[in-house]
């Protein structure tokens, strides 16, 4: 820890420093790849979304010792059409979700699973969600994610600069765009509480994304007056700035989001964790990404476009171009010293 720290010291005050935006390239490189294997994996897999967005049955038998392949049995001896979909939830339960039923295939199926888990039909949690209501809610859903985005630019916008609001966006995008990715490649369940974690990783890519700007905006307040640093510099510095703090604040919100999706989900077999535990681990990882990454780079990249930019560029270069020169000047003329000077003859 105390090298971390020394390490962190070191960055802020700028005697070490990584190029970050010099190389951003490469990092639009990895997030390339990344967004091409999102789309293949949508295009591919597509998500699998649950009954409160597409409508459906859902049926959960608490038994101890109850197997899938008894449930798959049971719910095969009605003959219901459409995809059937058996997870474990626990020890002790099982959950059984179908497509939309009539009232005589929903009851077919609760008897069948009462007499083979040895139930009482009561017992039985039923969930019945109409195609209706599962599209108003993705309607819903839709609308809040783009009110969301919306909401942020303006305020970003008004807070920092219209450019930085920019930034900011398409970091969200890719954190956004690579989360739904991913839970398409690991096939989870697209439920509420996997829309409630994407909003939330919006929320925390944005937080480490304005402290970001936030210093960049310090190191570049009058940076035209002074003509010591480019834009790129001074955001790479700011950068370097918050790097450890970055790094601590996401390690410090993955460790009990781990705990729920590893051990939580993974081991204790609490399946209603995993939607929003996954979504928040890929989007907390995501969001530092592309905050120190994503965003900075891109923000560079607008502002060095600005007229006052180039002409500061310009002066910078011009300015270190005189300073390199200035030893090689001093050293000319060093050499003409008394030695180098020539002898003169003696007049006797």
């Amino acid at each position: 820890m105390s090298k971390l720290a020394g390490l962190g010291g070191r960055l802020y005050r700028g005697e070490t420093s990584i190029d970050f935006i010099g190389k951003r390239r490469r990092w639009y490189g990895i997030s390339g790849l990344l967004v091409i294997a999102s789309i293949f994996a949508l295009s591919v897999q597509g998500l699998h979304l649950g009954i409160e967005f597409k409508g459906g049955a859902a049926y959960t038998v608490t038994k101890a010792g109850a197997t899938i392949e008894e449930a798959r049995t049971a719910v095969a001896s009605t003959s219901i059409p459409g995809e059937i979909i058996i997870q474990k939830i626990g020890t002790d339960k099982i959950r059984i979700q179908t497509g939309a039923l009539s009232n005589f295939e929903g009851n077919a199926v609760q008897d069948s699973l009462a007499a083979k888990f040895g139930v009482s039909v009561e017992s039985i949690d039923t969930q019945v969600i109409g195609p209706s209501w599962g599209k108003e809610i993705t309607r819903k859903a839709v609308q809040g994610l783009f009110g969301f985005l919306l909401v942020v630019m303006l305020y970003l916008a008004m807070a920092f600069e219209p450019k930085m609001a920019i930034a900011a966006i398409l970091a969200v995008i890719h954190d956004v765009f690579i989360t739904v990715g991913i839970y398409a490649l690991v096939g989870f369940e697209v439920t509420p509480a996997t829309v409630i974690g994407f909003l939330t990783i919006l929320g925390y890519s944005l937080y480490d994304t304005v402290v970001v700007f936030d210093k960049v905006r310090e190191n570049t307040r009058t940076i035209t007056s002074t003509s010591k640093q480019t834009y790129t510099q001074a955001a790479n510095l700011a950068v370097n700035q918050t790097l450890v703090r970055s790094i601590n604040t996401s390690v410090i919100a993955l460790l009990p989001v781990g705990s729920i999706l590893f051990v939580g989900a993974g081991l204790l077999g609490a399946g209603t964790l995993k939607d929003l535990s996954l979504a928040l681990f890929i989007g907390l990882a995501t969001g530092t990404y592309s905050s120190i990454f994503i965003a900075t780079p891109v923000l560079a990249v607008l502002r060095e476009r600005e007229p006052a930019m180039k002409a500061l560029a310009k002066r910078v270069n011009a300015r270190g171009s005189n300073v390199a020169a200035a030893p090689a000047a001093v050293e000319s003329i060093q050499g003409r010293g008394p030695r180098n000077q020539p002898k003169r003859k003696n007049r006797k």
